[in-house]
């Protein structure tokens, strides 16, 4: 920290950075796409009113990118450390203490989601390799077979080589490990996807499933809880938490610019999601089975669209490398939001950080690995913590740092200047929102 308490200290010579611009892009895009995506948000669109919802989750998905998401990109890269050096620093520039112990907060709400995304990741390995062999398809009775996994102590040896293969990455680095991983992953994610959709929308009957996701029920446009549940879906589709962007952002170089990277990550995310609602709602009418069965629409009801699909095995195991790769991004982000907090904190070497990490979510894990138990865990975790989070790193860098510090913070490496839009969108609508979020999850039971 500089002497001047109205400026934070930017030098970190031996932090690892991401190589390039593209690199970091992509790796934000893995961060934000994941199950949101490819099952909750065709389940909304449905829900609430087909195209009608899209125009709500647009608006927002823009507010948000253009505000919180390049924050944290920039809170991050202006403090070249993770939630609790973040907060700990934006204090002291207020020569305030307690920015540490609040730092904690989104770093907890990290690692329970990666804890919970963990299982569901060992689960998309277990079906991937049912699906190869044609187990999963041979299986009379998909929901006994997803059953026999979502219990406890059903699925540890799956829940420990997703946290190990997860490892392995994350012990290559930043640069190394993953952005590599992610170069190949989404890119395969949305290849692989492509293919699926060309699929499913040549079967007979996949008109309605599109009629489901694109016909607007305008009058739902009148409803408010289709702009709050919008607004939720936004708000964690961008990964927007106080958490993994700020230290994805802490990986970057000065030279990056945050407006470009803000607005592909939006952009891609939301071409994920749309891909995956193209997947697979059309798909489940053709078969008439449930589009708005949730969570079980990846493991109960797409492996009974693929038993009676023509070459059903090889898109089963299409699909499911597809999206293994898209939650494997996700599981890695979150790690390293714990991880980066022991190295920079306490600290600790990589290696030690990543195996304390990992080895921890996998024993916690052992005890929310039933179906139930991991639905009320996930819920707790991103109703009360991820959202507050969210939050308190706006109120930090917005309001504690300062709204006219955090504007030039993130045009610095653009060549472009934010409009005069920007700080009364940033200090007072984006926290705003951030607190509805909130408030609405608490209300609701869950919005994301």
């Amino acid at each position: 920290m500089s002497d001047d308490n109205n400026k934070i200290s930017t030098k970190n010579e031996s932090r690892e950075l991401f190589s390039s611009k593209v690199g970091f892009i992509i790796a934000c895009v893995g961060s934000a796409v994941g199950m949101g995506n490819i099952w909750l948000f065709p389940y909304r669109v449905g829900q609430f009113g087909g195209a009608a919802f899209l125009i709500p989750y647009i608006i927002f998905v823009i507010l948000l990118g253009a505000t919180g998401l390049m924050g944290e990109f920039a809170f991050g890269r202006m403090t070249q450390t993770g939630p609790i050096g973040s907060f700990k620093m934006a204090m002291e520039t207020k020569n305030k203490k307690g920015g540490g112990i609040l730092g904690i907060i989104p770093v907890v709400g990290a690692f329970g989601i990666a804890v919970g995304y963990a299982v569901v990741v060992g689960w998309f390995i277990k079906f991937l390799m049912g699906s190869i062999t044609g187990e999963v398809l041979n299986n009379s009775d998909s929901v006994t077979y997803f059953t026999t996994i979502a219990r406890p102590f059903g699925s540890v040896a799956w829940n420990f080589i997703a946290l190990f293969i997860t490892a392995i990455i994350l012990l290559m680095g930043v640069s190394k490990g993953i952005e590599k991983v992610n170069k190949f992953m989404m890119p395969a994610f949305y290849i692989l996807f492509l293919i699926l959709v060309i699929r499913v929308l040549i079967l007979d009957g996949a008109m309605e499933g599109i009629k489901y996701l694109f016909v607007p029920k305008w009058e739902f446009l009148s409803q408010p809880k289709t702009w709050i549940y919008a607004l939720g879906q936004a708000f964690f589709s961008l990964s927007i938490a106080g958490s993994g962007m700020i230290v994805y952002g802490s990986y970057l170089k000065r030279d990056i610019d945050i407006l470009s990277s803000a607005k592909n990550t939006a952009i891609f995310d939301t071409l994920a999601a749309l891909t995956a609602g193209l997947v697979i709602i059309p798909a489940v009418f053709v078969f008439n089975l449930d589009p708005a069965s949730g969570p079980p629409l990846l493991f109960i009801t797409l492996p009974s669209v693929f038993k009676l699909m023509p070459f059903g095995r090889l898109f089963s195991i299409v699909f499911f490398i597809s999206v293994l790769f898209a939650s494997i991004t996700s599981l890695m982000n979150l790690l390293e939001v714990p991880i980066e907090a022991l190295q920079s904190n306490l600290k600790l070497n990589r290696k030690l950080s990543v195996i304390i990490v990992c080895i921890l979510a996998f024993l916690v894990g052992l005890f929310v690995e039933n179906g139930d138990i991991l639905g009320k865990w996930m819920d707790i975790v991103s109703i009360y913590i991820i959202p507050l989070g969210a939050f308190i790193s706006g109120v930090m860098f917005f309001w504690v740092i300062g709204i006219d510090k955090a504007k030039a913070e993130i045009e610095t490496g653009s060549n472009k200047k934010l409009g005069p839009w920007f700080k009364p969108m940033a200090k007072y609508v984006f926290v705003f929102l951030t607190i509805t979020v909130f408030i609405a999850g608490i209300i609701l039971g869950g919005i994301g």
